[in-house]
């Protein structure tokens, strides 16, 4: 679908790409009516979107200049010149983006912990318990909104945690 942009001037080229990465960082977007005698609406539709994923994989996936060539496939030379200079130009705006999109999946965010380790010698079912607890304090922020969040948990919970955070650490290691 880049090779619809061929249908624009190499000068003109430029101007829609920066708009496009406008878009993509929650600025306006470049209008259809603006290029509607160039491409038709479902062409549009294609260019657009086609453009924006090239602008984030790039960025996101860290490409090099021979990685977006290879993503441009038989694009123009002066047409895939100038999408790699807007990705050279406007990487860290782009990668801003990116991050903010990403962070905005979730609202809740980690500011502290605490922990305690307790042992529960008896219950009002058991004399003799001798369980170790953990309390664990986490202090979250909510939209703005500043929360405590406490949770008590004996061993297997515990073990649970940690297996679940080693696996979400190995995830988070493989995306770098």
């Amino acid at each position: 679908m880049l090779k619809l942009l061929e249908k624009l001037s190499p000068a003109e080229c430029p101007k829609l790409l920066h708009r496009v990465v406008d878009g993509l960082c929650g600025r306006s977007l470049p209008k259809r009516m603006e290029y509607g005698e160039t491409w038709s609406l479902l062409e549009w539709g294609e260019l657009i979107s086609s453009l924006t994923n090239i602008f984030r994989v790039a960025v996101g996936k860290k490409c090099s200049d021979q990685e977006v060539q290879e993503m441009l496939g038989d694009l123009e030379s002066v047409h895939a010149e100038a999408i790699l200079q807007c990705v050279h130009a406007r990487q860290e705006e782009i990668k801003q983006a990116l991050v903010d999109r990403t962070n905005r999946i979730c609202s809740s965010q980690l500011d502290d912990f605490n922990w305690q380790l307790k042992l529960a010698l008896s219950s009002d079912k058991l004399s003799s318990l001798n369980t170790p607890l953990l309390n664990l304090c986490l202090d979250l922020t909510e939209n703005g909104i500043q929360r405590a969040v406490t949770i008590e948990m004996n061993k297997e919970e515990l073990n649970t945690l940690i297996t679940t955070l080693e696996a979400a650490n190995k995830v988070m290691l493989q995306m770098k």
